[in-house]
């Protein structure tokens, strides 16, 4: 005999073929029948699943087809859901290791998955097609065997074929189902592939016809919720993303610290010059008295430049690798400028193709370096740097870059590629500077960095002002925004 959670497994199956194929077909008629059609089949099922307890409303999944370590806005979500008294289960791929508040916290509990590959042989949408099949049998499997769930909090980076999963879990189970919208996932697959090509189609139209199903909706950006209520008919509470505490301006010992330890295996970070003196221990940038423990900045020291990345198609590095270039032209032809170390940390799918242009670069004053560093110390270096670079360019014009986000935290100036939502949070001339191509943001290094090491100039001013104006911190900003989401009927 079968046993119950074998039929309920089976169930949750048919229904969500039966979803996917009921919706294909409805896709272009315009009715809106398809999803009356959805709520009856999964509603017979919901009579299997529903068993909820004393700990049900206290217990919320957020669910995340990405890696943990490297999606820092849900890790925030997790750690505030446990502050408020929920038990969570964080669900997702375990590439990189997350946040050390996070695996302390007991409410927090890590479920990985593995990322489904799909076949790998004969045409490509054939194995398109048998990873998205094997990734629903997954997730259904990974849902439906944890504990009724209250809510299941999804982030959006792409949609297909998770969100489909989510809400027949949260209609089987009588969860609520909330979507935080970080981006479209369409636009980031046409990025590789082109907004014509069938899949992104598809893609397209299954995230509008899905996506109206949650019970509530999160989104990063103002633009996006405007843009989500004229085509989407989607509405949603815009929850900027806002710098934890651990993002903030280092302490000197701390900077000397970190700066000791990557000098151990990057030689960017090590002292140059043949200084002996047993007493005082150097980095390029900083050094300490032993006897007197005490740290300050070298007079000399380089300019620190930092940029973060995951090395994919929305951030073109080669603006940035050619503004280098000129920046160190300027330095040849006669300008007063200090040398650079440009620090870019992050893991992605191009790095090793941007770390083949680095080496074959011909630069005298700039050194470049892409470390990958700890959760820990990541907040360190940031709040150690002169100046932050961004490079992310939307796939949808309506996301914003968390980086900058990170580097407003710890009061860091930033040049950043112009976008059509930016101005949502960095205003040019006053917290930062936005750039168009690789020769503008030449001139504002340039211009930036002319008075380094002083604090006067354009620069100091940014900091100065980035000082002054620190908004509400996540926690406050997720109490205001989030919390009567969870308790709302």
């Amino acid at each position: 005999m079968a046993t119950p959670g074998t039929c309920t497994t089976f169930l949750a199956v048919f229904a969500l073929i039966s979803a996917l194929l009921i919706g294909f077909y409805g896709a272009g008629s315009g009715v809106t029948w398809p999803v009356v059609f959805l709520t009856a089949v999964t509603g017979l099922g919901s009579l299997w699943l529903r068993r909820r307890d004393g700990g049900t409303d206290r217990r919320v999944c957020v669910l995340v087809l990405g890696d943990l370590g490297r999606s820092p806005r849900m890790q925030y979500h997790a750690l505030s859901l446990s502050k408020h008294g929920y038990n969570v289960t964080f669900v997702g791929f375990l590439d990189t290791k997350p946040h050390q508040e996070v695996l302390r916290e007991e409410k927090i509990k890590l479920v990985p998955i593995a990322e489904v590959k799909g076949v790998r042989v004969g045409p490509k949408i054939l194995t398109y097609v048998t990873k998205v099949i094997l990734q629903c049998l997954q997730l259904l499997y990974v849902l439906l065997r944890m504990e009724t769930q209250s809510h299941i909090l999804m982030q959006i980076l792409r949609g297909l074929p998770g969100i489909a999963v989510a809400w027949l879990v949260c209609v089987l189970r009588g969860s609520r189902f909330v979507i935080d919208w970080h981006n479209y996932g369409y636009t980031i697959m046409a990025l590789s592939h082109g907004d014509t090509h069938p899949v992104v189609r598809l893609a397209k139209w299954y995230e509008h016809f899905f996506g109206p199903l949650a019970s509530r909706n999160l989104c990063v950006t103002n633009a996006m919720k405007d843009d989500l209520q004229k085509n989407w008919g989607i509405k949603a509470t815009t929850l900027y993303d806002c710098p934890p505490s651990i993002f903030r301006e280092t302490p000197l010992k701390l900077q000397h610290g970190l700066f000791m330890r990557l000098a151990n295996a990057y030689p960017q970070f090590q002292s140059r010059g043949c200084e002996e003196d047993k007493q005082v221990e150097r980095s390029v940038f900083s050094e300490c008295d032993l006897c007197e423990e005490a740290v300050t900045l070298r007079t000399e020291r380089p300019a620190l430049l930092l940029s973060s990345t995951s090395w994919t198609e929305d951030e073109d590095f080669s603006v940035l690798l050619k503004a280098l270039e000129d920046y160190d032209g300027f330095i040849k032809a006669g300008a007063s400028l200090p040398s650079l170390v440009c620090v870019i940390t992050g893991k992605g799918p191009q790095k090793e193709y941007y770390r083949k242009l680095i080496d074959s670069l011909q630069l005298e004053h700039v050194q470049i370096c892409t470390p990958w560093l700890e959760a820990e110390d990541y907040p360190v270096l940031l709040g150690s740097a002169d100046l932050g670079v961004c490079l992310h360019k939307s796939s949808s014009g309506l996301d914003l870059p968390m980086k900058v986000v990170d580097m407003f935290g710890c009061c860091l100036p930033v040049c950043a590629i112009h976008f059509h939502c930016l101005h949502e949070l960095v205003k040019h001339e006053e917290n930062g500077l936005i750039f168009r191509d690789a020769q503008e943001l030449a001139e504002q290094l340039k211009s930036l960095l002319s008075e380094f090491p002083g604090s006067g100039g354009q620069l100091g001013a940014f900091r100065r002002t980035l000082r002054r104006s620190r908004g509400p911190g996540w926690d406050e900003n997720w109490d205001q925004n989030v919390l009567p989401l969870l308790s709302a009927p």
